[in-house]
């Protein structure tokens, strides 16, 4: 894939967030979104060398759409500035609809490459039991916090989005309490790519997925 047209694109269409920009342009759309999808198809057969659960994840609906949802938004800039994709088991996205767990990445209009993977935002029933699962298995999950190949790549989970008290129904006592209160299960980290270009942006997103996949295996047992 073409990552440097990427950028330069979607640096434009951040100055021209418009549909007559977008229209005029969308020649240029049109040969990265085909180049992104070839990029997200070689990603899944990568990734499910080591998770073989993604094989039959569908690569177009794997990709998210570049026209943002403006319903309930005071921002009314009709596109999205990133081109992003997000792979599960289910072939589902979002996390209303039972997606689960996924490898999710983005690049945006600055060049800076986002990379995460687990559940952001689940609905407050899966939340409630992931956080039954993490008391459950609170010696798997304990090992999992301490798993050498996710820390170094990650540094740990993501614990920006917390609540103060514990979480309604769960005793102040239970184990990994502070991750009790976590309101995201996801490991994410972000780095500039828009001077170095990777050789293999394929390849190298499944190795830092696959340093991942045991967070993703983990909760995909949760029911």
């Amino acid at each position: 894939m073409h990552i440097r047209d990427l950028i330069q694109y979607l640096a434009e269409l951040s100055e021209n967030n418009n549909r007559a920009w977008f229209v005029m342009n969308k020649p240029r759309y049109d040969i990265l979104r085909a180049e992104f999808l070839d990029l997200v198809t070689e990603l899944i057969a990568g990734i499910a060398k080591f998770d073989p659960a993604v094989a039959g994840c569908n690569p177009k609906k794997a990709l998210f759409r570049i026209n943002r949802d403006m319903r309930f938004s005071h921002d009314k800039s009709p596109y999205k500035t990133t081109f992003s994709a997000a792979i599960t088991a289910s072939g589902l996205k979002k996390p209303s609809q039972g997606g689960g767990p996924m490898y999710y990445f983005h690049v945006d209009a600055a060049g800076m490459l986002l990379i995460a993977a687990g559940e952001y935002m689940p609905p407050s029933d899966r939340l409630r039991a992931i956080r039954q699962q993490v008391i459950a298995d609170a010696t798997g999950f304990g090992k999992l916090l301490k798993n050498k190949k996710l820390i170094g790549a990650y540094g740990g989970l993501d614990e920006e989005s917390r609540l103060s008290r514990p979480p309604k129904g769960f005793d102040a006592g239970a184990p990994h309490m502070e991750y009790l209160k976590l309101k995201n299960f996801i490991v994410s980290k972000e780095t500039s790519i828009k001077k170095k270009i990777p050789s293999d942006l394929g390849k190298e997103l499944a190795m830092e997925f696959k340093d991942a996949a045991p967070f993703v295996t983990w909760l995909r047992q949760v029911k």
